[in-house]
């Protein structure tokens, strides 16, 4: 079965009785959107509630405000500690442990978004050797003149030897909060809005050693969703499936309950785990040695592992699994809003399938056999009828993964920002939402579907 309701799903109804019926609320109750806006690439024609903006290059690493770091230059740009701005301690509130650490600072140049904002979801693909670590922050500009506080967006290593990757709770300013993953207007009815941001990377290292974590990409979406509780239905126009892996999430029930109550929880890793097998990429023989021998596809518990939010206790925090992706060779992520199953269609017709994010009642998507209230699945592909084929890692085993959802149904269930829950109350929908994961040397046809979506 998929999660239960997780603590994203309790997050959301807070702001949501916070903001007021109208409101655009939060991550979960962000409505569809339209592909991205990009000032360097002309949008789909859809684009137009969200904007996606990245740093990537020498030139990008150069371009920002660098205190202690350097840009490193190559086949893919990134930015390394180059000497030490200073010295603090950082006590992990999850382990209680105090340990002191060099580190160094960048910040981005202000990014004017294309959307006036409700909602930004920062990505990051970095490599954090042992012994490092990143903390990404956001501090934003409102339509009111003011400004937002830095904003702690993750703290995040690769590994959980060094500190313990983690949200950050209790953060707001009393117009936006931090939810998990996601910044927030509190009262989107109000019409505030965040107009610009920029982005603050902290690189940390153990003193008086030469490590430094490397950052290739830096980003964020942002967007302005209204709400509807239905979407209008796209026409069909491909038909083609990929060859994705299958692994099934309920094979694992009850395995390593430490991170989120075991495979039962693990609609998220289970997904990004199938991406990344299908591009080529798997952990080794090594990295998989802690998993108790004799495990079904002892991959799935390793992406559990290393996706795992201690403060949001679950494995679906949305950027740490697009930064898991990251962490295998030559790989991009990134977490962002798609606007109809046609965008679904770009993508796969270029190869790249996706993972998107969806809640419904049984009734409402035949043949799942469930409800929840937040899932994902992997979307990899399209039948003649145009009915969404999609990877559901809620099934019994590895083999009954594949299925074929009804295409506006399936449309509905992942578009839409409101719904009725089995009581008859509103609440929020998902909203179009997915993780793309692509090669960072993509093929001429997947660089121009991901730049028709402000992605490269």
């Amino acid at each position: 079965m998929p999660s239960p309701t997780s603590r994203r799903t309790v997050l959301t109804a807070a702001i949501a009785a916070a903001a007021g019926a109208g409101a655009l609320s939060s991550a979960a109750s962000a409505a569809a959107a339209a592909p991205s806006r990009h000032p360097h690439h002309a949008p789909s024609a859809a684009a137009s509630l969200v904007d996606n903006h990245a740093w990537t290059t020498y030139t990008d690493w150069r371009c920002g405000s660098g205190a202690g770091t350097r840009a490193v230059a190559g086949r893919r740009a990134g930015l390394a500690i180059a000497h030490p701005l200073g010295r603090t301690d950082y006590t992990d509130p999850h382990t209680g442990t105090t340990a002191a650490w060099e580190y160094a600072t960048w910040s981005s140049p202000v990014h004017r978004s294309a959307v006036p904002a409700t909602e930004v979801i920062a990505s990051w693909n970095a490599d954090t050797p042992a012994g490092t670590w990143i903390q990404i922050e956001l501090r934003g500009s409102y339509s009111d003149g003011t400004e937002t506080p830095w904003y702690v967006m993750g703290r995040w290593a690769a590994g959980d030897g060094d500190i313990r990757r983690t949200s950050v709770d209790d953060q707001t300013d009393g117009k936006s909060s931090i939810w998990t993953d996601t910044f927030s207007v509190d009262d989107a009815a109000s019409g505030l809005r965040l107009l610009s941001y920029r982005l603050r990377l902290t690189l940390y290292r153990t003193p008086g050693t030469r490590l430094t974590p490397t950052v290739w990409r830096l980003g964020a979406m942002a967007s302005d969703i209204p709400d509807r509780f239905t979407v209008p239905a796209s026409t069909p126009g491909l038909a083609r499936e990929l060859p994705v892996p299958r692994f099934s999430q309920n094979v694992h029930a009850g395995q390593y309950p430490e991170y989120d109550n075991g495979g039962e929880a693990w609609c998220s890793p289970t997904s990004s785990q199938m991406i990344i097998e299908y591009w080529g990429r798997r952990p080794s023989a090594d990295d998989l040695s802690w998993v108790k021998p004799g495990l079904e596809d002892p991959q799935v518990c390793h992406a559990a592992r290393f996706t795992y939010d201690n403060q949001y206790e679950g494995c679906g925090n949305w950027p740490f699994n697009a930064a898991y992706a990251a962490t295998y060779p030559d790989m991009s992520a990134v977490v962002t809003r798609l606007g109809s199953l046609k965008d679904l269609e770009t993508l796969i017709r270029a190869g790249i399938p996706a993972i998107t994010s969806q809640s419904f009642l049984k009734e409402e998507l035949t043949g799942a056999g469930y409800d929840t209230s937040g899932h994902l699945m992997t979307v990899i592909g399209f039948t003649e009828d145009g009915d969404v084929i999609a990877n559901d890692p809620a099934s019994p085993d590895d083999e009954a993964v594949r299925h074929v959802y009804k295409r506006h149904e399936w449309e509905t269930i992942w578009l839409r920002t409101k719904r009725y829950n089995a009581s008859g109350s509103v609440v929020s929908g998902t909203g179009g939402v997915c993780y793309l994961y692509w090669p960072a040397d993509p093929t001429p046809a997947q660089r121009r579907a991901l730049r028709s979506f402000g992605l490269l």
